[in-house]
């Protein structure tokens, strides 16, 4: 039996970026599940054998090759013998960079698909033909590119190519919704996320993972349309999902949120940027009963957080927040017990109005 520390830990040590938060992946060759639970190791997972150790928690994974048996990266069949190799279980590996092995995290490196080399060359290149086999491997590969765009990395022209084949063969019709905003969602905490959509645009995967969206950007594999996303301050993935639909229909959003079953609050504020776009760059211009609509759709008195976040957008793309925020605050002041009492809902709405009509005096 032997024990190897394998993928992200070992790429991610190689680029000097890891950290005690490190997540470990630790892979056993010629041992078998039973011998594993004989030295106190809990077993997990359902599809293929994964253990939890008995004293670091971490997970440990029985070396095993996989077989296609139907579309999408849950048609898989795992054999799991003693007898598969160390270079059997890397060669499954969706990238070269994911496919080093440490002899028990602190040995020799083993790199039999000259990862090492793609890592100082800044390359995203698949190690076989297998790739294909899973859709889910078109999403990891932009994902990379986003998460290492600052190292330089690119994707292998060959592999470019491929994921190109499969999206043309309707391989990534299979991807599973949840899937698609789990990899998404992790591309949008990243600094750069615009790498995560160049990829998928360039190879075609972009409006066959999101159907819904505007299909009128240029396809040019050299530019990248969505640099706007890069650098944003801001670690709120849902705020950054609200900035790259900012330009798409209400309509539009809505349908990729179904498809892809992002969380409500996603829904929610995306749809709100979009429709209220226009009012946040040209408040001065608005007239009241249209301000008067607006703080009473957004639910701004009631919805506190998702009205900061609606505003933290704007702000974000320079946009002159000020007065709405100013406006808002003017707005919760209102004094309830001061108003006539007969039909308060009434009474509130007109004084609503009132401080909003001195406001747009005033400025």
């Amino acid at each position: 039996m032997k024990v190897y520390l394998v993928g992200g830990a070992v790429r991610d040590q190689l680029l000097g970026i890891a950290d005690e938060n490190t997540e470990k992946d630790w892979l056993v060759v010629g041992s078998s599940a039973h011998e594993l639970l004989s030295l106190g190791y809990r077993q997990v997972g359902k599809e293929f054998p994964v253990f939890l150790h008995p004293d670091s928690n971490e997970e440990y994974a029985l070396a095993r090759l996989e077989r296609s048996v139907g579309p999408g990266y849950t048609g898989f069949e795992f054999d799991t013998s003693s007898k598969v190799t160390l270079e059997q279980d890397l060669s499954r590996r969706d990238l070269t960079i994911n496919a080093i092995a440490q002899f028990d995290g602190t040995g020799k490196l083993l790199d039999p698909y000259n990862g090492q080399k793609d890592i100082d060359n800044g390359i995203l290149r698949h190690i076989s033909g297998a790739f294909s086999e899973d859709p889910v491997r078109i999403l990891r590969v932009a994902r990379f590119a986003a998460k290492f765009k600052a190292f330089g990395f690119k994707v292998a022209h060959e592999t470019h190519n491929l994921m190109k084949q499969m999206v043309a063969n309707s391989e990534a019709d299979a991807l599973v919704p949840e899937r698609v905003f789990k990899e998404l969602d992790e591309a949008l905490s990243y600094d750069t996320p615009s790498a995560f959509f160049k990829v998928l645009f360039s190879c075609g995967a972009y409006h066959k993972i999101f159907p819904s969206l505007d299909n009128s950007r240029e396809n040019n594999s050299h530019d990248n349309n969505f640099t706007f996303l890069d650098n944003i301050i801001d670690d709120n993935t849902a705020i950054k999902f609200s900035i790259w639909l900012e330009k798409e229909e209400p309509s539009n959003i809505e349908a990729l949120c179904k498809l892809i079953k992002c969380p409500k609050q996603y829904q929610q504020l995306s749809i709100l940027v979009s429709k209220y776009s226009i009012f946040f760059k040209t408040f001065s211009q608005q007239k009241k009963i249209a301000i008067f609509e607006f703080f009473k759709d957004t639910d701004a008195l009631r919805r506190k957080n998702r009205f900061a976040d609606l505003v933290k957008v704007f702000d974000l793309l320079g946009i002159d927040v000020s007065p709405i925020v100013e406006l808002r605050v003017l707005l919760e002041g209102i004094d309830v017990s001061k108003l006539d009492q007969s039909d308060i809902a009434k009474s509130i709405r007109k004084e609503k109005k009132l401080i909003i009509d001195s406001f747009i005096n005033s400025t």
